[in-house]
């Protein structure tokens, strides 16, 4: 195996090297497939390209694999390849991405996006191939002025996520907006330990738009072993240990469902209920660090003893 062969960071720099290659390789078999499906509108096309991006998710767990990372994964039984879900997940790096769409036993991955985002090589022509909607939110001053721009967004993202009905889908949502930094935290005066404050009012209307497309809420923790702090670094110099990916299944008949933007008592009940979430994920995130302490220890002093 090339883990016990290669130095470490060569495994990290063959890994990182992985990556790229493998997103832009299918990123443009994609997007090549999406301009055809845009002209002749064949469902089988539709096949092919989710099988493309099948295989792009692949090959994020071969680069992993290359990159001497191991995954440890707690998934609950009644999450199938075959369903529909709503991914929560705090947010820590870039690797992220890569590591949520490695996990064989989720379906396809997509993920709400910003409408700026449509024209970004690979990443955002990727996503318009594979219908993955785009959001363009009215400002508070177009909707003081328009009151119907309030439930644009929520109706045009709808219409986008019909999409997601022909194939089994888990739509992600890093419900704090941005990657956990120290200085990020330290300005939010965030209460949780090693988490930023969630955003309820995205959850909320990834829920308004997809209730009735998805089967429960999956509520997840991720966690790198690492002496290295930054992530990005670690896995490129093979001074990532692990990822630690915990999921907790939530079915739609438990989850607070209502509407975030007319209904104040819901607004806070909501809140509430994020808050509560998150403080869970606080303790689970402690716990996993703490199981992985002498482990993340005993690798770093390997790979500085090379």
């Amino acid at each position: 195996m090339m883990k016990s062969v290669l130095p470490k960071w060569l495994n990290g720099a063959v890994g990182a090297l992985f990556l790229l290659l493998n997103t832009a390789f299918w990123g443009v078999i994609i997007l090549c497939l999406g301009v055809v499906k845009w002209c002749l509108r064949i469902k089988s096309i539709s096949v092919l390209l989710h099988w493309a991006y099948h295989k792009w998710c692949l090959g994020n767990r071969i680069g992993l694999k290359l990159g001497g990372v191991s995954l440890q994964v707690s998934m609950p039984q009644a999450v199938s390849v075959h369903g529909w879900y709503l991914l929560v997940c705090n947010h820590i790096s870039w690797l992220d991405i890569v590591v949520l769409s490695a996990q064989a036993q989720l379906p396809a991955p997509k993920f709400f996006l910003k409408d700026e985002l449509k024209y970004v090589p690979f990443i955002g022509t990727g996503a318009w191939a594979l219908d993955m909607p785009f959001m363009k939110r009215a400002s508070k001053a177009q909707i003081a002025k328009n009151p119907k721009l309030k439930r644009m967004d929520v109706e045009r993202t709808k219409q986008s996520c019909k999409n997601f009905k022909h194939h089994p889908t888990t739509v992600i949502n890093f419900a704090e907006g941005t990657r956990f930094t120290v200085q990020k935290h330290q300005r939010q005066a965030s209460p949780f330990d090693n988490l930023l404050k969630p955003k309820a009012g995205g959850t909320a209307f990834a829920l308004d738009v997809l209730s009735e497309q998805v089967d429960g809420l999956l509520n997840t923790v991720l966690v790198y072993h690492s002496a290295d702090p930054h992530i990005c670094r670690a896995f490129i110099f093979g001074r990532l240990a692990a990822v630690s990916v915990q999921v907790d299944y939530i079915p739609m008949s438990e989850l607070p469902l209502g509407d975030y933007q007319g209904d104040k008592g819901y607004r806070v009940a909501f809140q509430a209920y994020m808050n509560t979430l998150w403080q869970q994920k606080s303790v689970q995130i402690k716990a996993l660090e703490q199981q992985s302490h002498d482990r993340t220890e005993k690798y770093s002093s390997e790979v500085n003893s090379l």
